[in-house]
């Protein structure tokens, strides 16, 4: 039992420390300096202590710095309650998500048993989803309650645009379901240690649709006409400042995380390396002895499963920096008329195949 509560506490640590500790304020770096590069540009190297820039490594410290001195300003006649709580209800799902994504396989080290999720859940996908969506709710909220009629207006983009991709985001899983036969992440990664098992190859259209709806979620370029600076100032949180703004900052750049995750899973096959099974990775470290062999191969399944999130990171950063900001008509247009009919046919499909097999 105590070791039980050891491990969970252990776990949650680990995810919390390398998504607040790590991810969250490199990615603002990451952002600028790959923008830079794309561009032709140096990027951020104006912060220093004493005269070392380590690349711009130094800005996102500097700006947490600024953004703690400023000021909490909360306009008159907002609604001061949802104000507050908005950025909450942003932040806390991007980091709860990730509570039912595998980051390793199941290991039995000295007679202890070790599963590398936090909370291995019979309907771990249907939990991605349930909270994935009240994100949303705190973007809707920020708008709603700033008194702002930009924020409003953001707001209200936001909620249309749920609408329009959060069917077909549902719809594009059903394949990776109805192939894997299981709603468990950790069954599901389990299952594409085959590198042709992959979720990418068998379902090619699924993780276009997926990875296109995750996007929209996220809010970000080419999704982002909830916060379209040059249309509507900044959107649902023109009004926000110091930490509350600090936090829906952090929540979108945790998201590019989860959805990382989550595609890595579903579709990249999960903590596993390609043409390398398992029994050939303890055969290698066979020297080690039985115990350290398998700590050797959990160690190499959890650096390529945050190797092929950097990798998803960078694909989504290169995607942020690339395309053009649609029109909301566009983005409806996508939703409800391309992303929603094609996820439907890879249904009906992908269950052809699955009963002719």
């Amino acid at each position: 039992m105590i070791a039980e509560l050891i491990e969970a506490v252990a776990k949650i640590l680990f995810i919390f420390g390398v998504n607040m500790g790590f991810f969250a304020p490199i990615l603002g770096w990451v952002e600028r300096k790959q923008s830079a590069v794309m561009q032709d540009r140096v990027g951020a190297n104006r912060a220093d202590i004493l005269g070392f820039t380590l690349i711009g490594l130094l800005h996102p410290l500097t700006d947490t710095i600024k953004i703690l001195t400023k000021e909490d300003f909360i306009p008159a006649g907002a609604n001061k309650l949802f104000h507050t709580l908005a950025p909450f209800i942003s932040l806390t799902p991007a980091l709860i998500t990730f509570a039912v994504i595998p980051f390793g396989g199941q290991y039995e080290i000295f007679g202890h048993r070790i599963n590398l999720v936090i909370a291995d859940l019979d309907v771990g996908i249907l939990f991605i989803f349930a909270f994935a969506s009240l994100a949303t709710y705190g973007t809707v909220l920020a708008g709603w309650s700033s008194n702002n009629n930009w924020s409003f207006l953001g707001g209200l983009r936001a909620a249309a645009q749920m609408l329009s991709y959060e069917v077909a985001m549902g719809l594009s899983i059903i394949g990776i379901i109805m192939v894997y036969g299981s709603l468990r992440l950790t069954e599901i990664g389990a299952m594409q240690e085959n590198f042709l098992r992959w979720g990418i190859f068998l379902q090619p259209v699924g993780f276009i649709l997926f990875l296109t709806c995750a996007i929209a979620e996220n809010k970000r370029v080419p999704f982002d006409i909830p916060e379209a600076e040059t249309e509507i100032v900044a959107g649902y949180f023109t009004e926000y400042s110091s930490m509350k703004f600090i936090m829906f900052w952090m929540a979108e750049f945790l998201e590019v995380v989860t959805i990382s995750g989550i595609v890595t899973t579903l579709f990249l096959g999960a903590w596993h390396l390609p043409f390398v099974s398992s029994e050939k990775l303890l055969s290698l470290f066979g020297f080690a002895g039985p115990n350290l062999s398998i700590v050797l191969l959990m160690l190499t399944n959890i650096v390529t499963f945050f190797a092929k999130i950097i990798f998803m990171i960078w694909l989504q950063m290169t995607i942020r920096w690339t395309l053009p900001r649609f029109r909301y008509d566009q983005i409806m247009k996508l939703g409800w008329k391309i992303l929603l009919p094609i996820s439907l046919i890879n249904i009906f499909i992908t269950g052809l195949v699955v009963l002719l097999k």
